[in-house]
């Protein structure tokens, strides 16, 4: 009954980024779909960059389009210079038929882009060949940061007024030239690598009050709490003066529960001299009591309703709610998986985001779109998984070497695997391989060490290959491409300029 009711109030489904589908969106949507087969896709396999830390699949949209009776290419893209689409172009050309690793071949596949033809509405852009420069210097990590800030530099001098970013495999290497940049003082946007302040802010509100609530006794926390709970007199100067004097004045509370649960007898306010308070701070301290005495009283609740109940004294805007809402299933999942955990620690969890040591997207307009253009004259810094769908004028490609974009190659190294607890396998990928053997209803499965290992090194391999192609084609003019051997201090970096990319250079020195 709920199927047939929801296929009546959507009698047609269009899907964007098809080739992100996961095996139960499919079944959804395929049942959503019937009877009358109305499902349209819209997907490129070949941006399909989400399947080593999701359950995606490019593989679904290749078999729908397969089966379709009438799939339709759509090759014309307006965004980059003749230059860029002929090296992503090329891409596709060499994995596809010349790549060592067979393997890997039908990890990208045609159409290959084309240009946007006369009269559709839009150009690309002039063509300028002189601005790709694909570097072969073996940089060391820090050599080839402080490379591409002076390009930056230089580059941003000349061209005030046109976006450009930094993208990179990994947050660290994002982190380090950001370092670096504003180490030259060059404005940068590291948004895409970090949670939005707006995030933060929420975060870091909240785990100030469960820092207090976990230690009620505690004249700092009580303090700390006080300006959290007036965070909106932010924006009067003078108002938040005489918040922060108050706030001090807290610290000074010796006994926090005179103030809080007070007595005839033992009432901290009344031992306050008013003339060392603002005009209206009394009457603040008084509500902000009250507040305290009520969510007191709501540390029995389980972590997400504490959270909840918390916000909605804390919190107006709806962003910030929302933000809330997120940040209580997250804690309530992590109080499932540690149930020795206590509001200390769940405190701290929340604190990690407010720091900025852990993304965390919620829903401000920083965290739900993102637009280049404006931020010209600004160094947008990203991984290339959140360039995704974003173009710049001038694109820097770092770190594409055999370690951030391996080839399948004896000699590449494979990111997150324990390769040297036993026997160079990844462990994980032969776990799951032995436990779907065990619950195999086939009884003629079997179990072979280092299949799963082989596999799961191959469809990362893919994965990357395709990362490089989202990332050279996230330019709109001007690329630069830069490897690393991997130095570290004064141990030699082993590390080799990726295939593709060596491939790609050899392809624009005969172009």
């Amino acid at each position: 009954d709920l199927l047939a009711r929801l296929q009546y109030q959507w009698p047609f489904i269009l899907e964007d980024e098809a080739q992100d589908s996961s095996q139960l969106q499919e079944k959804i949507l395929k049942l959503l779909a019937q009877p009358e087969n109305n499902w349209v896709r819209v997907g490129d396999p070949n941006q399909a960059i989400f399947e080593s830390f999701t359950t995606a699949n490019p593989q679904h949209l290749r078999d729908f389009m397969d089966a379709a009776d009438s799939p339709r290419e759509l090759p014309n893209s307006g965004r980059s210079t003749q230059s860029i689409i002929d090296l992503a172009n090329y891409l596709i050309d060499w994995s596809c038929t010349e790549h060592p690793n067979p393997d890997i071949r039908n990890a990208l596949a045609p159409p290959f882009i084309e240009v946007v033809p006369p009269g559709e509405g839009g150009s690309n852009p002039q063509d300028t060949p002189e601005n790709i420069h694909l570097i072969n210097n073996a940089y060391t990590p820090a050599a080839e940061v402080h490379a591409i800030a002076n390009s930056v530099q230089q580059w941003l001098g000349d061209n005030p007024n046109k976006t450009v970013a930094v993208l990179v495999p990994r947050n660290v290497r994002g982190f380090a030239i950001n370092d670096a940049l504003r180490q030259h003082n060059i404005p940068t946007v590291d948004s895409l690598l970090r949670s939005s302040s707006a995030t933060r802010f929420a975060a870091g509100a909240l785990a100030n009050m469960l820092r207090y609530l976990s230690d009620p006794k505690s004249a700092r926390y009580l303090s700390t709490t006080y300006k959290v709970w007036r965070r909106a007199d932010r924006e009067d100067v003078e108002v938040w003066k005489e918040v922060e004097s108050t706030a001090k004045i807290l610290l000074g509370c010796r006994q926090v529960e005179d103030f809080i649960m007070p007595t005839p007898a033992n009432d901290w306010l009344e031992t306050l001299d008013p003339e060392s308070l603002g005009k209206d701070e009394l009457t603040q301290l008084k509500i902000f009591r009250s507040k305290m005495q009520h969510w007191q009283r709501t540390i029995h609740l389980p972590i997400d309703q504490l959270i909840l109940t918390l916000s909605q004294e804390l919190f107006t805007q709806p962003s910030d709610l929302a933000v809330a809402h997120k940040l209580a299933i997250l804690l309530r999942s992590t109080r499932n998986n540690h149930p020795d955990w206590h509001l200390p620690a769940l405190a701290e969890e929340l604190a990690v985001i407010a720091k900025n040591e852990r993304r965390f997207l919620g829903f401000s307009d920083e965290d739900s779109g993102f637009d280049p253009d404006k931020h010209k004259g600004e160094v947008v810094i990203a991984t290339v998984h959140k360039a995704k769908g974003l173009e710049w004028d001038r694109v820097y490609l770092m770190s594409v070497n055999n370690y951030d974009y391996p080839s399948g190659e004896i000699y590449d190294h494979y990111i997150s695997e324990r390769w040297f607890i036993r026997d160079n396998l990844n462990l994980e990928s032969e776990t799951l391989a032995q436990l779907e053997t065990a619950f195999s209803p086939d009884e003629y499965d079997f179990y072979e060490e280092g299949i799963a290992t082989y596999n799961s090194r191959m469809e990362y391999v893919r994965e990357r290959l395709r990362l490089l192609y989202v990332g050279i084609t996230r330019a709109r003019r001007e690329l630069v491409v830069t490897w690393n051997d991997g130095q570290r201090g004064q141990r030699k970096g082993d590390l080799q300029p990726a295939l593709p990319f060596v491939a790609l250079q050899s392809f624009w020195e005969k172009k």
